[in-house]
């Protein structure tokens, strides 16, 4: 599956730059709290009067000196808040990539499968592999084949096996060339590469829209059939668009004309598969 590695290489990326930014800034932070404790502090072999003595001599002797040191040391300054900066930019950054990743996966579920195969899958594969982990991919393989276009949740769930268990084995299935997999907008959808590759386009291109709500319309009459009026009628749409959809159909050979009445659609054998496969897909979404 594309963008596993990516996915990989992005985490590891982020990861690293919330780590080093985190223990550069506690760096920092202790080395400022050592400078600060580290402050001038008076000799106990000196007296008082000794300390102010000297205290004088210094500040009158060295003065300019430091008001030319305050003024000549504006790169270390410079590079401490560059340094700063730095740490606070990989932090956030890292932060805000690990976040994000987190948050697409909990809205899209291919992007879910994603991560867990990019984290989990190493992790499982480093395993022995048991004659239980066997059983769960033979059920797993046997459920895909008989619910051909299933998402990655309504597998997840009927066979009640957790997301890194059934990505897991799903990723494996589909190297061994067993099942194969594809987007559905935010799902990922399983079949079985025994299924003929005529039948594989329309399962990955279910009826969608207003070709779907013909066909239901057509399918409630059965072979009594429909004409295109009372078609349009019931799903408010006009002329030309109806006529665009009716010729999309009929080129897929999904619906027919009544053998009676030529100006009546009916749908066709084909149609109607293509009708319950679409179905049985919106009931598993």
């Amino acid at each position: 599956m594309r963008g596993i590695w990516l996915t990989r290489f992005l985490l590891l990326a982020f990861l690293s730059a919330t780590l080093y930014g985190a223990f550069t800034s506690l760096g920092e932070d202790a080395l400022e709290g050592d400078q600060q404790e580290d402050g001038p502090f008076d000799d106990p072999l000196q007296n008082d009067e000794a300390a102010d003595e000297s205290a004088d001599a210094n500040s009158a002797e060295f003065a300019p000196l430091e008001e030319d040191g305050v003024e000549q040391n504006p790169e270390s300054s410079s590079d401490d808040t560059s340094t700063n900066s730095t740490s606070t930019y990989l932090l956030s950054g890292g932060i805000g990539g690990l976040s994000l990743i987190a948050l697409s996966s909990l809205l899209f579920e291919f992007m879910r499968v994603v991560v867990l195969i990019a984290l989990v899958a190493p992790m499982l594969a480093a395993r022995k592999t048991h004659r239980e982990d066997e059983l769960t991919k033979g059920r797993i393989l046997g459920y895909i084949e008989a619910n051909a276009g299933i998402h990655f949740s309504a597998l997840r769930d009927g066979l009640h096996l957790a997301n890194g268990v059934t990505a897991y084995h799903t990723s494996n299935l589909e190297k061994e060339g067993k099942i194969f997999s594809w987007k559905d907008g935010k799902n990922r959808r399983y079949a079985s590469t025994f299924i003929p590759k005529a039948e594989r386009k329309a399962i990955q291109n279910p009826l969608s829209g207003t070709r779907l709500a013909i066909l239901e319309v057509l399918a409630e009459k059965g072979q009594l059939g429909v004409d295109t009026k009372e078609i349009r009628e019931r799903l408010a749409i006009s002329r030309q668009l109806l006529s665009y959809h009716i010729n999309e159909l009929k080129a897929s050979e999904l619906i027919e004309r009544n053998g009676e009445k030529k100006r009546l659609w009916i749908p066709s054998d084909r149609g109607l598969q293509q009708l319950q496969m679409s179905r049985t897909l919106q009931e598993t979404v």
